[in-house]
């Protein structure tokens, strides 16, 4: 996607994040994509199949061979898993129930939670919100890597053990660049999922919850739906710190390809935000993006100009003012 040089260091800028200005003129221009926001009547009873798919997953799998249990949930589980984490990040934008309803959107999400397996949903909210308003702020947007993997993972070897390790870096980089106290949300988000865990265990064994943690964890990591972590803010092409997908896999990610469009727009659920690019086309028609998350991992780990320091950080009043407290 152009020239590349290889990279010791986050790419910094000092101007503002470029979504901001983009909303106001699109607005400007074209009014009417305000009737795009809103909920989506939809997702609620989308989701809710879903997560009943993967109860009935749960009795099937009961007592298949472990060999099985690994292969569903790689090749089924997970996938719907990853699918429900995405509709949590929609509805953590209000999508289901509406801005008026938050509450409602916050149990929702809860109860999307439950076949990831792992209580994900209350503390994904928490640090999203910091996502958009301090895109690439050092130590407010914590999607950046840390500097350590910037530094280590920067061998095709060691960026495709960093593919598998996503999960773990994702839990666990909140706590280290943007720690922030535990909410009664994620109390309460903790004790229904593990409540549920224990449910499920107590009807069916161990298998059931092996399958659901694993297919979560598993296509997290190298999975052609996992290349959107990567495809979204990792820069590709120098200047550009968002990037759009416009594959058929957004068929199974509720559009969550049509990043360029979420991020100027992110109270617009995603199954409109085609609406948006097909209304505002001169705007980002001539945008760099990708036609393959497949394509996007095997770039990241065998093209040695990119890897965790492919990203663009800029240092938010926020963060001046913290490192001055």
């Amino acid at each position: 996607m152009g020239n590349r040089v290889t990279r010791e260091d986050f790419e910094w800028v000092y101007t503002e994040q470029p979504h901001t200005q983009r909303r106001k003129e699109i607005l400007a221009k074209y009014p009417e994509i305000k009737t795009l926001m809103g909920p989506d009547p939809h997702l609620k009873w989308i989701v809710s199949g879903m997560v009943f798919i993967q109860l009935l997953a749960c009795y099937l799998v009961k007592d298949l061979s472990w060999k099985w249990i690994f292969f569903w949930a790689y090749a089924f589980g997970g996938c719907v898993n990853h699918s429900l984490t995405l509709a949590i990040h929609d509805i953590s934008h209000n999508v289901a129930f509406g801005n008026k309803q938050t509450k409602w959107n916050r149990w929702f999400a809860v109860f999307a939670n439950l076949p990831v397996g792992i209580p994900y949903s209350a503390s994904f909210k928490k640090y999203h919100i910091d996502h958009h308003r301090y895109l690439g702020g050092d130590g407010l947007d914590v999607d950046i890597p840390t500097d350590f993997e910037g530094w280590f993972f920067s061998t095709p070897l060691r960026k495709l053990l960093w593919l598998f390790l996503q999960p773990l870096f994702y839990s666990l980089r909140p706590l280290y660049v943007n720690p922030k106290a535990i909410t009664q949300m994620e109390i309460f988000n903790a004790l229904v999922q593990f409540s549920v865990d224990l449910i499920i265990y107590y009807l069916w064994g161990l298998k059931p919850i092996i399958y659901l943690i694993a297919g979560t964890i598993l296509c997290m990591g190298v999975h052609p739906i996992s290349g959107h972590f990567v495809a979204e803010h990792y820069m590709f092409l120098k200047g550009y710190e968002t990037y759009s997908y416009y594959g058929p896999l957004n068929w199974l990610t509720f559009n969550v390809g049509y990043h360029m469009e979420h991020h100027d727009f992110p109270s617009i659920p995603g199954c409109r935000l085609p609406m948006v690019k097909k209304i505002a086309a001169e705007y980002y028609d001539n945008l760099p993006h990708h036609q393959s998350w497949i394509r996007v991992l095997w770039d990241f780990v065998f093209d040695d100009a990119i890897g965790p320091y492919s990203r663009v950080k800029r240092l938010c009043k926020l963060a001046e003012k913290k490192l001055m407290d």
